[in-house]
């Protein structure tokens, strides 16, 4: 065990530091996306009535801060590594119908443009790409708060939401229900839980 924190209790080694904002003012810092506590999700509906959810297990990413520039997001995410809890669903988001995983193994998103205020909610804008396409998306952020952990490293918790129409990226596949209507929605809301550790 680290001496460091057997000498201090834990609520002395989680007690909150100075805000994003206060930090930015220091200068320019470099930090890790914490792959074991960020959580991609999204949700699609499905035969017009509810929703499946899903979540990527393999995300990896850096940021870059900065207080005299936008701050620089990099993410990928593994597109083979989709998981809806159902293996025949998750086999056919792999191929070729959707993700094509074996193409175009990630997702990536770059981040360059906030507005608000980076230390408490803010919009990201970037560029998502899937299947070598590129768009424009936007993310509402929510700053979670920073602190130091019992191991001493300065993180950042985030919170995100966002949505896209998968056919702006080339995933067209469908199928027409005989009632009216289609068996997956166009829209895919995005949900992110992510933290964020200064190197």
């Amino acid at each position: 065990m680290d001496k460091s924190f057997s000498s201090a209790s834990t609520a002395e080694m989680l007690t909150p530091m100075a805000s994003t904002t206060e930090m930015l003012a220091a200068g320019p810092s470099v930090w890790t996306l914490d792959a074991s506590h960020t959580q991609v999700g999204f949700a699609v509906k499905h035969l017009m009535i509810s929703n499946v959810k899903g979540r990527f297990a393999e995300v990896s990413g850096s940021v870059q801060l900065d207080p005299t520039k936008e701050p620089k997001v990099e993410i990928s995410i593994a597109a083979a590594s989709i998981i809806t809890g159902e293996g025949k669903r998750d086999a056919h988001l792999k191929s070729a119908d959707f993700l094509h995983a074996e193409q175009f193994p990630e997702l990536v998103f770059r981040g360059g443009r906030a507005e608000g205020d980076i230390g408490s909610r803010f919009a990201l804008h970037g560029e998502l790409t899937i299947r070598g396409v590129t768009r424009p998306v936007t993310l509402q952020v929510t700053n979670e708060g920073r602190v130091i952990d019992p191991w001493g490293n300065d993180r950042i918790g985030y919170s995100a939401t966002g949505a896209i129409n998968r056919k702006d990226f080339g995933l067209e596949w469908n199928m027409a229900l005989e009632t009216g209507g289609v068996l997956v929605g166009d829209e895919v809301k995005i949900s992110i839980e992510t933290e964020i550790v200064r190197q």
